[in-house]
C-alpha cells in the first residue's frame, strides 16, 4: 500500500469515516458549515465551485478566497455576471486569476455547488428568513452526478477577461441606476438625470436585470440588495 503524507492520511481518514458514517449531512448556517468542512477545505488541492456571486460561501474566504491560498491548488470558479457588479469581488477575481486560478461568468441559472478533490460536494439551500442551510455529501455516485452538472455549467460560462470587456460600460452605470430605480422615479427623470436618451436609460436597466437574473425590476432591486449592491 502506498504511504501518505501526514496531511493527505489525514484527509483520507476524513473521507473513508465520513463516508462509512455521515454519507449525506445537512448543516445550518455558514459558522456550522465552516467548523464542519474547514479543515476539508484546507487539505484540498482541487477546488470547483459554482455560486451566484461572493455571498453564498463567505464562511470558506479563510481557507479558498484569500489569494494566497490559491498557490499550489487547482481552482475553477464559475459565477453569475452579478458578481462583476461589486468593484471588490471584480478586483478579487481578476487578482486569482493572476494566481493561477480559473474564473468563468455564465448567464445560465447555476447550482450554488463547491467540490473538494472530486470526492466531496457541498450544496447551498436557497436563502430563508431562518438563514440557509448546506448539504455535505460524500457518496461517489451522488458527487460524481454534482460534479457533472458543474462540467456542463463550466464548459457553457464564457472567460472572465473576454466577458469583462463587454461588462465594462454596465459596471460603470450600476450604483446610479439601482439608485435611480430605487428612488421610484419616471424612466423619463431617470434618463435626464443621467444625462442619457430614454431608449438608452430602458436598454441599461434591461442589461441589469439580465446580470441579475432578474424578471422584474423589483426583483432586481431585491437582487441588488442580496449581493451588496444597495
Amino acid at each position: 500500500m502506498t504511504r501518505r503524507s501526514g496531511t493527505a492520511a489525514a484527509w483520507w481518514r476524513t473521507l473513508e469515516d465520513v463516508t462509512k458514517v455521515e454519507d449525506v449531512v445537512t448543516v445550518r448556517g455558514e459558522r456550522d458549515l465552516f467548523e464542519r468542512t474547514g479543515h476539508l477545505f484546507a487539505a484540498a488541492t482541487e477546488i470547483a465551485c459554482a455560486a451566484n456571486d461572493m455571498h453564498t460561501w463567505s464562511a470558506t474566504r479563510p481557507t479558498t478566497m484569500r489569494a494566497e491560498n490559491v498557490r499550489g491548488r487547482k481552482v475553477r470558479k464559475v459565477y453569475l455576471p452579478r458578481v462583476l457588479l461589486d468593484p471588490a469581488s471584480a478586483a478579487h477575481l481578476r487578482e486569482i486569476t493572476a494566481l493561477g486560478a480559473q474564473v468563468r461568468v455564465t448567464e445560465r441559472e447555476i447550482n450554488e455547488t463547491i467540490l473538494l478533490d472530486q470526492r466531496i460536494a457541498i450544496l447551498a439551500a436557497e436563502v430563508t428568513p431562518d438563514g440557509r442551510s448546506y448539504t455535505v455529501l460524500s457518496r461517489p455516485d451522488l458527487v460524481n452526478g454534482i460534479r457533472s452538472l458543474f462540467e456542463v455549467a463550466w464548459r457553457s460560462a464564457t472567460d472572465l477577461a473576454t466577458y469583462e470587456v463587454r461588462f465594462d460600460e454596465l459596471r460603470q452605470f450600476t450604483p446610479q441606476i439601482l439608485d435611480l430605480l430605487s428612488s421610484g422615479c419616471t424612466d423619463e427623470t431617470a434618463a435626464r438625470t443621467m444625462g442619457v436618451g430614454l431608449r438608452t436609460y430602458r436598454r441599461r436597466v434591461a442589461e441589469l436585470m439580465a446580470a441579475l437574473g432578474a424578471t422584474s425590476r423589483f426583483q432586481a432591486g431585491a437582487r441588488a440588495r442580496e449581493a451588496g449592491l444597495l
